[in-house]
């Protein structure tokens, strides 16, 4: 056990820093940059009445916040412009930066950590909270 995750087990989550991980393997992700992101996870917060499932937020660039979704939930979807969805679509390779849950990452750090393996955010719950608060 890793003292620096927490004793949380998922094979994606580094043991330190942050390193880049594919888009539908383990997860897919939604990233909506800058202040509408952080105005998207608040609302999801809200929506869901606590932590929303793991959300990853860069401090620096685009400050994009990450939120991860179960692998291929993204495929197929028209998503809102603001958003930008990283998944293994035919044709397609993307990568997510992912933190550990623990010691130096920046510039990515949790804004909510998962709790355990298989607990992603929502998929459809997002999609409705990013066209309701997107458009």
């Amino acid at each position: 056990m890793n003292a620096l995750n927490g004793g949380l087990r998922a094979e994606w989550i580094p043991d330190s820093g942050f390193q880049l991980r594919k888009a539908g393997v383990q997860f897919d992700a939604v990233r909506v940059d800058g202040d509408d992101g952080r105005r998207l996870a608040d609302l999801m917060e809200e929506l869901v009445g606590g932590e929303p499932g793991p959300v990853v937020t860069e401090s620096n660039g685009r400050r994009g916040v990450y939120f991860l979704v179960p692998a291929g939930s993204t495929v197929g979807r028209p998503w809102p412009r603001a958003a930008t969805t990283f998944n293994a679509a035919t044709g397609r390779i993307s990568y997510v930066p992912v933190p550990a849950l623990g010691g130096d990452t920046w510039p990515l750090m949790w804004r909510y950590p998962p709790t355990r393996p298989g607990r992603f955010v929502h998929t459809l719950i997002l999609f409705n909270a990013a066209y309701a608060s997107l458009n």
